[in-house]
């Protein structure tokens, strides 16, 4: 058949791990494939992996990737054919696709009519109702007056939930408790709106309490044919941000499965749709769903589709935007086994998840020391070792993604290929990841869109006292002081070393949290203190720890691997040291501790500091407070924003602003102080 989009070069408008994704299939179907990048992004990993790059313009994406004009300038410059968007940026941006074709250049994607039609989530909504699939009660009018959108909330009855109307990804989005919190919570969303799609329009939807967020996965050619890839349950959110995703959603009969898909399938043909698409439903613990959204790209989580249908979705698309038909009818898919996908993020669940930034010192997962089979493991990411994270972009590093024959046998490799991912440099979510992963809860398939926030006791419990995890850390802290050895003279031995007498030292313990430097102590109470003694350095290790006593050895394997044996109980680890925390990892979880020796210890208080901090690199967005006004504690202060997120800093007690040494539209580094604070007495 005639292919009239044929094209052999292929630009793809995006960055990270999306951008590497689609150049290596590009790559195999036998297309050039062209990156662009951004200042910050010179040297990245998808910058190095393409055929040719070029420069869009400095780091902020308003400046470079979100510049039309540039993207298509880029193309033409290179003589590409084609454009793939990824996602996010420019890849539901109508305008962009308009100009697209009036240069002759074919976007991988649907055509600017589809876009619009489910950009505007409001005249979204009208349109699927005509299409028959079910919707939540909400507002979705044009008229959006501070006063109107407050009544309507309170008509629909609290909660609810404010989102961007030109939203997506969690941007512009917030939970509504209360009518008293409505005011503020509306100009957080419009402000977040502004910055992320230069919209400020807002929609209202009921907040259901007990919703999974289960989406459909569609496809739809130029030849009139579409079909449905089953679906995926994306309900363990942080911040309306997916972090675990799944395929098939568990618990899904074959009849409602059918009818989410039918229904999927028909609003992707209501908005004469093409090429890959994703329809968001709510569902309901009674089995009824409402349409949430259509997102008109690839979505981030489409690999855990990949994975149960043998299917890549990105040669589908370049296909499609070929002209070709679908590859394959509704009765020829099917499903095969279960699939996971974990989000990385650089970011501190334990700070709230604020974004990190910094240097990878190691980025590496150890597939063979893990026991895991390369064909059931996959680590989509936009980073190697010795890449930098910035504070431009979205958090996110890499996706880990997992294949079993079954939910049970997909999770535990799941936990398995956490627990063999080793990033180091930059604090990421890695460990939360794999608390959510071996929770009770989420075994039990207890899903929801609000589980994090029902778990939080347990997700974010302090560290459970483990004497095989203490004694490995105090291990790998005596195996230091017996290498620090400055000379031959028993005088510079720091392993205890006594004449006639059994080596001795005495270690403290205690878990800290990933942002703890080297030349802190931690402030905690649950210190324990481990005694180690040994005859000569070729001899075991005698620990007393808790009340016992263990013979103790560890052997150094390849990588950060490590073997623990106590008492002839021999345990395989990955564990790193980081100046004076020790960070241990297995499928049972992830223990970070603080050693000093026991005469290193810092018993001192700190007080109070009369400043506050930023967490984090970013940009200040707004000053809430004058200077010497009264404030309470716990009071908004200064709003900041970093990687498309915005961070309120808060009142730490009763008191005033004494000044400010940031303006709104500043940009900070992160440990920067942010302002003078005097708390009354």
């Amino acid at each position: 058949m005639s292919r009239p989009n044929t094209f052999d070069t292929l630009l793809v408008a995006n960055r990270g791990e999306i951008a590497c994704r689609v150049m290596r299939t590009a790559r195999a179907m036998g297309l050039r494939t062209i990156a662009v990048y951004s200042d910050a992004d010179a040297n990245a990993r998808h910058v190095r992996e393409a055929d040719e790059a070029v420069r869009l313009g400095p780091a902020a994406a308003r400046e470079s990737y979100l510049k039309v004009e540039a993207v298509v300038e880029a193309a033409k410059r290179t003589g590409a054919g084609a454009i793939h968007p990824g996602y996010g940026f420019l890849s539901e941006n109508g305008p962009f696709v308009e100009a697209l074709d009036a240069a002759g250049i074919t976007f991988v994607g649907p055509p600017a009519s589809a876009i619009a039609a489910m950009g505007d989530k409001s005249a979204a909504k009208a349109r699927m109702a005509n299409a028959g699939v079910p919707l939540v009660p909400g507002y979705h009018g044009n008229d959006q007056d501070d006063g109107l959108l407050r009544r309507e909330a309170d008509a629909i009855g609290y909660p609810v939930l404010l989102k961007a109307s030109a939203g997506g990804g969690g941007k512009g989005m917030r939970v509504v408790e209360s009518s008293g919190d409505f005011q503020a919570a509306l100009d957080g969303c419009r402000r977040e709106s502004q910055a992320a799609f230069g919209d400020t329009r807002m929609l209202i939807e009921k907040y259901l309490t007990q919703p999974r967020h289960v989406e459909v996965q569609v496809f739809c050619d130029s030849h009139g044919n579409g079909v449905y890839l089953f679906e995926r349950d994306c309900s363990v959110q942080r911040r309306h941000q997916k972090v675990l995703e799944e395929a098939p959603a568990p618990g899904m009969t074959a009849e409602l499965r059918r009818e989410m898909g039918e229904a999927a399938v028909r609003a992707a043909k209501e908005i004469g749709y093409v090429g890959a698409g994703t329809v968001e439903f709510l569902l309901d613990a009674d089995g009824s769903f409402f349409f949430m959204e259509m997102n008109t790209r690839l979505q981030v989580e489409h690999p855990v589709t990949e994975m149960i249908t043998g299917q890549d979705l990105v040669e589908w698309q370049l296909r499609v935007a070929m002209g070709e038909t679908l590859p394959m009818t509704q009765d020829e898919l099917t499903i095969t086994g279960h699939s996971f996908e974990a989000r990385l993020y650089a970011e501190d669940p334990e700070q709230d998840f604020l974004p990190a930034t910094g240097l990878l010192t190691q980025f590496a997962m150890d597939l063979k020391g893990a026991g895991l089979d390369p064909t059931r493991v996959r680590l989509d990411s936009g980073v190697e070792t010795g890449d930098a994270v910035s504070m431009h972009y979205d958090p996110m590093l890499a996706k880990l993604i997992v294949h079993g024959d079954d939910r049970d046998q997909a999770l535990a490799t799941l936990n398995r290929a956490l627990a063999a991912l080793d990033v180091q440099g930059v604090v990421t979510n890695r460990a939360f990841l794999q608390r959510l992963a071996t929770h009770p809860s989420f075994k039990n398939c207890e899903l929801d869109t609000r589980f994090i926030e029902k778990n939080e006791a347990t997700l974010f419990a302090p560290v459970k006292y483990d004497i095989e995890a203490y004694a490995g850390a105090a291990l790998i802290g005596l195996n230091q002081l017996a290498r620090e050895c400055e000379s031959d003279s028993p005088w510079d031995r720091h392993d205890g070393f006594r004449l006639n007498a059994p080596h001795t030292i005495r270690i403290s313990l205690c878990p800290t949290g990933q942002n703890l430097t080297n030349a802190q102590a931690p402030d905690a109470e649950d210190v324990v203190v481990v005694e180690g003694t040994r005859e000569t350095d070729a001899d075991p290790w005698h620990l007393t720890i808790g009340g016992e006593t263990l013979t103790a050895r560890l052997q150094h394997l390849e990588g950060d691997a490590v073997a623990v044996t106590l008492n002839g109980h021999r345990r395989r680890l990955q564990a790193r040291r980081d100046g004076n925390v020790v960070v241990m990892v297995d499928p049972r979880g992830e223990t970070r501790l603080f050693w000093r020796r026991i005469d290193a210890i810092d018993h001192g208080h700190h007080e109070a500091e009369s400043t506050l901090t930023a967490p984090m690199h970013g940009t200040v967005v707004a000053l809430l407070v004058e200077p010497g006004q009264r404030v309470e504690k716990g009071m908004p202060l200064m709003v900041m924003e970093a990687m498309k997120m915005e961070h309120t800093m808060t009142a730490p007690a009763d008191g005033h602003v004494e000044s400010f040494h940031f303006a709104a539209g500043d940009t900070v580094g992160q440990g920067a102080v942010l302002l003078e604070f005097a708390a009354e007495e």
